[in-house]
């Protein structure tokens, strides 16, 4: 089990050393996957065959004594909405099943060209749009700590083979918390980087407008150590992706935990929080300030209206809408639509369908999107003054992972991630350790723009200090159906 809880940097370090082959690290891997995906459904397609030849050329470059890149054969996953070429792209997308990229979306190009090897796609939410993966080609995937939970979505197939120890990081995007949220309930951490620095070339469906701010690529990974080096490699513009600028980043080695300004708020004033999240986030904040941290308790009245501010946002900043994309260019018709899911003969999942339907609401209230602009434009006046040039932790949902289909009665949740995109400031989720049913805990660590680096040295300081990621082999199991019901 040692190479499967090994970070990506410690694992490429190894195989430049010649401490261990890239073959043997894919390998172990690989074995994990087949152990635990039947019961994930997290990897979608594989191409075990494919990266075995690579991992082979990757070991015959270090016989060779060649320069090696960052991450010389180390493998990896990439969510199934990014092209990866010879592999599906439907994004979940029944009417895109048969969909196979020709060539590579920017970030797996950037991924593959540092030395990473794919070992396959995994699941979505249907079009990337809803909390729970789960879709009419590949089927809904499990948590790894217990298979009658949610694994988040959009980019859950990658929260639950990291989590389960089948690969040590994926590519993910995130427009409403799709990379945190996975993260979060899936207990490993996820980087939501600022808004224009990461390009999302070749990804389906992709933003337009000022949304492609919104619409975020990053890493999802099980140690904190790889978050910079990943996003180091995936930031920069490509001259295709229109909404990426190139952001001066700094360092987060050059970062200090003492003295730094650390501000907790514990809910937003429309959502209570579950008192497990409020006392692992406050557990993090001791966790700093006893490192030096100088901590402050705030609250934010605008943060009240993160569903308006999100949805008016997207909304304003145009493209295709949902129902469109659902069509593949021509809107479904969504009354019709649930009629045909009730009958049990829709092409489309009913969250899907559920969006279609609603996406209208800020047009049909021309007066309540004018006042969400105003609460936005207060929002982020008041959230760049109460970070400064510090952090913020924010939580990161209302409860920990909930067991499927639940989030359906109260499907609005999410916001607590969402708000944070239309802000375009950073975010990266950090794993807490794990509650008393063995749910994973955790928190976002929130920055002003260009503040990735203050976020990820957050991350890197909380685990030291509380752990990070929990391997499920490594989780208590309590009571018989608990030893069923995780992953092995």
């Amino acid at each position: 089990m040692d190479l499967l809880t090994l970070s990506a940097s410690a694992l490429a370090r190894m195989i430049r050393a010649r401490e261990v082959s890239s073959r043997d690290v894919l390998e172990a891997h690989l074995a994990r996957i087949r152990l635990v995906n039947p019961g994930l459904n997290a990897v979608v397609r594989e191409r075990f065959a494919e990266a075995r030849r690579e991992a082979d050329a990757a070991d015959a470059k270090v016989e060779r004594g060649e320069a090696l890149p960052r991450l010389h054969g180390v493998p990896c996953t990439i969510k199934e909405c990014f092209a990866l070429t010879g592999m599906p792209n439907s994004s979940g997308l029944r009417s895109r099943a048969g969909v196979v990229a020709a060539s590579d979306a920017t970030g797996v190009s950037r991924l593959r060209a540092a030395g990473a090897i794919p070992m396959g796609v995994t699941n979505v939410s249907e079009l990337c749009m809803w909390m729970e993966t789960s879709n009419l080609v590949y089927g809904r995937t499990n948590n790894p700590y217990d298979r009658r939970r949610i694994v988040g979505g959009s980019s859950g197939g990658e929260g639950a083979i990291i989590g389960a120890g089948g690969s040590p990081f994926g590519l993910g995007s995130d427009i409403g918390g799709s990379i945190r949220m996975p993260a979060f309930f899936c207990g490993v951490f996820g980087h939501k980087p600022s808004g224009g620095l990461v390009p999302g070339t070749g990804q389906y469906p992709m933003a337009h407008g000022r949304a492609r701010r919104y619409l975020t690529t990053g890493p999802l990974v099980r140690r904190a150590e790889d978050l910079w080096p990943l996003l180091r490699i995936l930031a920069g513009p490509d001259d295709v992706d229109d909404g990426c600028t190139a952001i001066a980043l700094g360092d987060p080695a050059s970062v200090r935990i003492e003295g730094l300004d650390v501000v907790t708020i514990e809910d937003n004033g429309a959502l209570e929080v579950d008192r497990h999240l409020v006392d692992a986030q406050r557990r993090a904040v001791e966790a700093l300030r006893a490192q030096g941290a100088r901590v402050r308790t705030a609250t934010i009245e605008p943060l009240r209206h993160s569903l308006e501010v999100w949805s008016t946002l997207l909304a304003e900043a145009g493209g295709p809408t949902f129902a469109e994309l659902m069509g593949d260019g021509v809107a479904i018709h969504g009354v019709a639509e649930l009629g045909r899911w009730l009958r049990g003969r829709a092409d489309h999942t009913l969250p899907a369908i559920a969006l279609a339907l609603i996406e209208k609401l800020p047009a049909l209230f021309p007066a309540q999107a004018k006042k969400a602009l105003a609460h936005a434009e207060r929002l982020r006046a008041e959230l760049d003054a109460t970070i400064g040039d510090g952090v913020l932790l924010f939580p990161s949902y209302t409860k920990p992972a909930p067991r499927h289909h639940t989030p359906l009665l109260i499907p609005v949740q999410w916001q607590y991630t969402a708000v944070l995109n239309v802000m375009e400031v950073p975010a990266t989720q950090v794993p807490l350790g794990l509650d008393e049913l063995a749910r994973p805990l955790g928190v976002q660590v929130v920055a002003r723009h260009g503040g990735d680096h203050l976020t990820i040295a957050v991350a890197n300081a909380l685990e030291r200090a509380m752990g990070g990621w929990v391997p499920p082999w490594r989780a208590p199991r309590r009571g018989l159906f608990g030893r069923f019901a995780r992953a092995t």
